[in-house]
């Protein structure tokens, strides 16, 4: 699947070549999976929602964290208001894919970790 990837490799610096170091590259931080799974799992799409969220992410990180995952093609960036201006944050076809990546995580923690989702 050569080509397959190329939206998310082009002009990105991997410390590797090991595709689980590449995706730590992209979503390695406490925060980016947990805004992939508010999007997938729980349908948040506006800043607030994200910033309401149970684990409160600061609102630099949140910004700069929405702002990679634009860049890296998982998230679209659509404007719904104007004056001023706000955006939704809604999942690329890429974004999706993530999901069996999140579920799995979750089935993780529920079975070994004995954590729950929080509700929605």
């Amino acid at each position: 699947m050569p080509g397959h990837m190329a939206w998310l490799t082009m002009d990105k610096t991997y410390r590797s070549d090991c595709p689980i170091a590449r995706m730590l590259d992209l979503v390695g931080d406490k925060w980016t999976l947990l805004i992939l799974r508010d999007v997938l799992v729980f349908g948040c799409k506006k800043y607030g929602e994200f910033e309401h969220r149970v684990e409160r992410i600061p609102t630099n990180i949140l910004a700069d964290r929405l702002k990679r995952l634009v860049q890296y093609g998982l998230l679209h960036k659509v404007p719904y208001q104007d004056g001023p201006k706000r955006y939704h944050y809604l999942p690329t076809p890429q974004g999706k894919a993530m999901l069996p990546v999140i579920s799995a995580m979750r089935d993780f923690g529920e079975t070994y970790l004995g954590g729950r989702v929080p509700a929605g």
